[in-house]
């Protein structure tokens, strides 16, 4: 239940603390830990992506952020079929080319296990809160399409266009 509360708590608090993405400027993750591979390759957007281990390894670049988001994080990672099925609405369909709110968190996921992580998540309040209610509502027994149907209706205005993320 612990994980259910923080990630509530958090969609709502980086929802009031970032009403979209930013700009914030970058720290490039640390790749001296074991479990990191050798990324921390910044993308054409800016962001930044790091290669670890799986999902039991956070890339570096999150060692700095609070508890909560490295938890939606964790949570978007582990719910890879669930997000590929949800739109973002945060603009990051066109401004770096995403098809899902997974993309805002996974830049890849490798053959061996590995995860490149992207960070644009950490710069966006929309993308960490469709996240966190998508999780959410998948553990409270909502079936995909029907969170699809709420983040579509939720986020239809007063956002951005949302991501080319196929029907369910």
């Amino acid at each position: 239940m612990k994980i259910r509360a923080v990630l509530l708590s958090s969609a709502t608090a980086f929802t009031l603390l970032l009403s979209a993405c930013s700009d914030q400027p970058e720290v490039k993750g640390s790749t001296s830990n074991e479990e990191h591979a050798d990324h921390g390759d910044h993308s054409s957007t800016g962001d930044i992506r790091e290669e670890t281990k799986g999902l039991g390894f956070l890339p570096s670049f999150l060692e700095d952020k609070p508890e909560d988001m490295q938890l939606i994080y964790s949570a978007a990672a582990k719910n890879r079929e669930l997000l590929e099925n949800i739109p973002c609405y945060c603009g990051c369909g066109e401004s770096a080319n995403h098809k899902n709110n997974y993309d805002c968190f996974v830049y890849e996921n490798k053959e061996n296990g590995a995860i490149v992580w992207d960070d644009h998540g950490t710069k966006c309040g929309v993308c960490l809160e469709i996240a966190a209610q998508s999780v959410l509502q998948l553990q409270g027994g909502k079936s995909i399409k029907e969170i699809r149907s709420e983040i579509d209706e939720k986020y239809k205005e007063g956002y951005a266009k949302p991501t080319p993320t196929p029907e369910v």
